[in-house]
């Protein structure tokens, strides 16, 4: 029996990579102190490290904490194709309309790697409102627009979604049992938006729709969330459906519906 095959790195590139993904954890920022200890690194290394990414444009440096964190460029990097574009420019209208309906946080995500990812955001207009990070990284079981995104997947890609989830408890509300999140998944495809009734953060509310392209693939999803007390149950039924419509035009502009294809089943 022969060696297993070994695939020669980068050890340098490894180290800067792992960096970038714990500033990704960190949207609060990091020092040089915090990122040597956490990524077991010495200082001296961690500090030319940081320094290439900031000259970069990678990462930034506040001048009073002194912590780092990362720009929109990494993201920039992934979510910056064509299509990428075409949808947020599809959308950013259609969200501040939603947004001046509601009052509250309208936001764009997709799923990617197992997680949700925050595109973009429009924000509230209360004083005091939830404002969601552009880059931000969601439990793909614990967040109304991840649920609206699998909802409109084929049965078996929302399944292949779903084999690394661990459906870890957020809150008291998180669904944390497979079988339950899958009624739960059927219960989106029928009401048409998805519901979080503080299921990844105590006392916050969502509810999202999902935006289909031309073939009906759910290739993102729009989300209005507020505290619970501006946003409770008892107006879901209002809000939903204005959820619904914004992401249907989106969708429209993307040209869903242009042909008879469904994706919804394996």
């Amino acid at each position: 029996m022969g060696k297993p095959t070994t695939v020669p790195t980068a050890p340098a590139l490894e180290r800067g990579l792992a960096m970038l993904e714990h500033l990704a954890r960190h949207p609060e920022g990091q020092g040089i102190s915090d990122l040597a200890t956490a990524l077991e690194l010495p200082l001296n290394s961690v500090f030319r490290f940081i320094n290439t990414l900031q000259v970069q444009g990678y990462v930034v440096r506040d001048p009073g904490s002194k912590k780092y964190t990362l720009t929109r460029k990494p993201s920039s990097l992934a979510y910056g194709s064509e299509s990428d574009r075409t949808l947020m420019e599809n959308a950013i209208d259609l969200m501040r309309e939603l947004r001046d309906q509601v009052k509250e946080t309208v936001v764009i995500s997709i799923v990617d790697r197992g997680e949700g990812f925050i595109l973009e955001q429009v924000p509230g207009l209360h004083p005091f409102r939830f404002v969601v990070e552009h880059g931000t990284r969601q439990a793909l079981h614990a967040s109304a627009s991840c649920k609206a995104i699998l909802a409109h997947l084929p049965e078996s890609e929302c399944i292949a979604q779903l084999a690394g989830c661990d459906f870890a408890s957020h809150t008291s509300r998180t669904i944390t049992d497979r079988a339950a999140f899958l009624a739960e998944i059927q219960r989106v495809r029928f009401l048409g938006w998805a519901e979080d009734l503080g299921e990844s953060l105590d006392g916050v509310h969502c509810l999202a729709a999902a935006v289909r392209d031309r073939s009906g693939r759910a290739v993102a999803a729009i989300t209005v969330t507020g505290p619970a007390q501006r946003l409770p149950q008892q107006v879901f039924p209002e809000v939903g459906p204005l959820v619904r419509e914004c992401a249907t035009g989106i969708s429209a502009r993307l040209g869903f519906g242009v042909l008879d294809t469904s994706v919804t089943s394996a």
